[in-house]
């Protein structure tokens, strides 16, 4: 059984920062992402969260446009998520995870075409220092969103507790890699 790929591999007129495309995004952050137009299609993230959960059971993917690499950086991400929130030694509550997964948003990690990102193999490094910064920028603002959609989705149940049909994704590894983080 293959894995699931981005539905957003074939759209037309993608930027792409080397080869990850930067796509609309529904967000309330500041940033550079570009905004998404219809509310009633899903974006990146919501597709991210979606493909999450099947993706992280396989340790093959095959990478089929820039879409892919964009939704393996956000499927490692929400896995250092789970990881993060998993490690305290008691479940924290909504807001002790907002706090928790906005600092591992922002915090400094690695892009493609740096010299400690995991992934190089697979990415294409940005043509430019501006486009590296761009790149760094777009990421953070997606990490933010995408952590700030992970909390709503963990606690929907309303008890106070990370659901434990997530968190027991924690100690999954797509790919068997991790962003490191």
């Amino acid at each position: 059984m293959p894995a699931y790929h981005s539905a957003l591999n074939e759209e037309p007129d993608i930027r792409q920062v080397g080869n990850l495309g930067v796509y609309p995004i529904k967000t309330r952050l500041r940033g550079p992402a570009p905004l998404a137009a219809g509310n009633e299609q899903g974006d990146i993230i919501d597709e991210s969260l979606d493909l999450f959960r099947a993706n992280s059971l396989f340790r093959n993917f095959e990478i089929k446009g820039p879409g892919d690499r964009l939704l393996i950086i956000l499927i490692l991400f929400i896995s250092d998520c789970l990881a993060k929130l998993g490690s305290a030694r008691t479940p924290p509550t909504q807001i002790e995870a907002s706090k928790l997964l906005n600092t591992l948003a922002v915090d400094n990690f690695p892009v493609p075409g740096d010299a400690n990102f995991l992934l190089n193999s697979h990415y294409a490094p940005p043509g430019s220092r501006a486009d590296a910064d761009y790149l760094r920028q777009y990421l953070v603002q997606v990490r933010q969103e995408l952590a700030a959609r992970l909390i709503e989705k963990l606690y929907a149940d309303g008890t106070g507790k990370p659901s434990k049909w997530w968190m027991s994704f924690q100690k999954r590894r797509f790919m068997n890699r991790s962003l490191g983080t």
